[in-house]
């Protein structure tokens, strides 16, 4: 029989506590290794399998092997229970939901490893719009897929032998989005975060929260965090940029699933900081129709003399009716682009300036537009800032009668003009009406034959 003193007792704890922490390299221990497989083969893709799902949930009886790329990653603590796999490493066609109560996952499933699942005895479900494969739980008496306990996940997920690869993101845009590429990773370019959310943390602590992505166009896509996530403290990022995560879906919403914040580049000037918006005295107006037979073929032409195009963002065509000195319509211009040296023609009848003219105008508007003139009215082109860039007539002053009549008739630039004139300058203009008055011609003009639009 062997008696230890109290000393001798902890001084034996001490030293096995020594030996223990001489096999640690460091605090934070090495990665397990974890076994891979090379005799497993599939015999069934994600496709194959989320087919069979009918609205009902589904347990699998067959010997079908799974294969997929893993594409999530619990280290930074956003995803939780959950492994997201795709068919493919690059452009792939579907993804599946894993649920599996396993914590560090990614200790054992890296990113971009490729495993196996033997399905057999696994459920298969929906939820909210998502394919789930896992375990079972009842809700309510209600069969669903639930978190496949820890001590079963090695008996059904299998790393295969093949070398760890490098899942590249599918590009698109936040409107290109469908149910095929849930659970895949995908990347949106020229991203930012809604302006009314910056200076907010990623998630309020410890509740799932969602921030709002955007682009230039205005289009928003779900931003999904934990508020368990390493970085959930931390402020959401300025900027604009590129953005990678794990789509997934919350009933008719998509959403996204950044592994860690290094899935974020936002390095680029914000939507609202970029100067998209210009100004050019190279265009104006070169072409008013009345037709004396048709009131339905009137039309306004601009011309862009420049050599290269001019977007039209922000840009408007104002018309005084008449002797009127306050607006009476509007125009907005902006979404058309008008290429170097080239005509744009606005109608306010566009299938009746078809069928006159031939060919559709490159921007068909309402009757009463500023397009609708009836000749003695007065136009304004106005470009982003709110300057006047060119002008057709005196505001103020009715047209009957003056030097900028076109009542049944035509006005059309001189030839020799080439940049705009924010005062009305007639001798810049060629105009035929019927009346002849103030230095115009008398000589009605009717469609087609007396008109030339789309022609400088």
């Amino acid at each position: 029989m062997i008696f230890r003193t109290k000393n001798s007792i902890c001084l034996s704890a001490l030293l096995g506590l020594c030996l223990i922490m001489a096999c640690v390299k460091d605090k934070n221990f090495d990665t397990p290794e974890s076994d891979c497989v090379s005799d497993l083969k599939a015999n069934y893709t994600i496709g194959d399998l989320k087919a069979l799902y009918v609205d009902e949930l589904i347990e699998i009886q067959e010997d079908w092997v799974i294969e997929g790329y893993v594409v999530s990653s619990d280290l930074a603590g956003n995803f939780f229970g959950t492994l997201h796999i795709q068919d493919h490493l690059v452009d792939p066609g579907q993804g599946l939901q894993l649920e599996i109560d396993l914590r560090d996952s990614h200790l054992f499933y890296e990113v971009g490893s490729k495993i196996l699942i033997k399905a057999k005895g696994l459920y298969l479900g929906m939820s909210k719009g998502v394919f789930k494969l896992g375990g079972v739980f009842s809700a309510f008496g209600n069969p669903a897929v639930g978190r496949l306990p820890a001590a079963v996940v090695g008996k059904h997920l299998f790393n295969s032998c093949d070398p760890l690869g490098l899942p590249q993101p599918k590009k698109l845009g936040v409107n290109e989005l469908d149910d095929s590429m849930i659970s895949t990773l995908v990347q949106f370019t020229n991203m930012e975060m809604l302006s009314s959310e910056l200076g907010l943390t990623f998630a309020v602590k410890e509740e799932e929260t969602i921030r709002t992505l955007t682009n230039c166009e205005d289009l928003e896509l779900e931003l999904l965090n934990s508020g368990y996530s390493d970085f959930q403290a931390h402020l959401m990022p300025d900027g604009n940029g590129t953005i990678t995560g794990v789509l997934i879906k919350d009933n008719m919403d998509y959403q996204l699933v950044i592994r860690d914040t290094s899935d974020i580049t936002f390095t680029d000037i914000r939507c609202e900081d970029l100067v998209d918006e210009f100004t050019s005295t190279k265009i104006f107006i070169s072409e008013l129709a009345d037709p004396d037979n048709n009131a339905g073929a009137r039309f306004v032409e601009f011309y862009n003399s420049d050599s290269e195009p001019l977007s039209l963002k922000g840009w408007t065509l104002r018309r005084y009716t008449n002797d009127n000195t306050e607006i009476s319509s509007t125009l907005n211009l902006s979404g058309f682009i008008i290429e170097g040296n080239t005509t744009f023609v606005i109608s306010p009848n566009a299938s009746e300036f078809e069928s006159v003219y031939g060919f559709p105008p490159n921007h068909g508007v309402s009757i009463n537009s500023p397009a609708d003139s009836n000749g003695d009215d007065n136009l304004e082109l106005v470009d982003p800032f709110g300057t006047v860039i060119d002008i057709f007539g005196v505001i103020g002053e009715d047209g009957s009668g003056t030097n900028h009549e076109f009542e049944d008739g035509r006005a059309i630039r001189n030839g020799e003009v080439s940049q705009a004139n924010p005062i009305y300058t007639t001798s810049e203009w060629t105009i035929y009406n019927d009346s002849g008055e103030a230095g115009t011609i008398n000589e009605p003009q009717n469609a087609p034959d007396n008109f030339t639009p789309g022609i400088r």
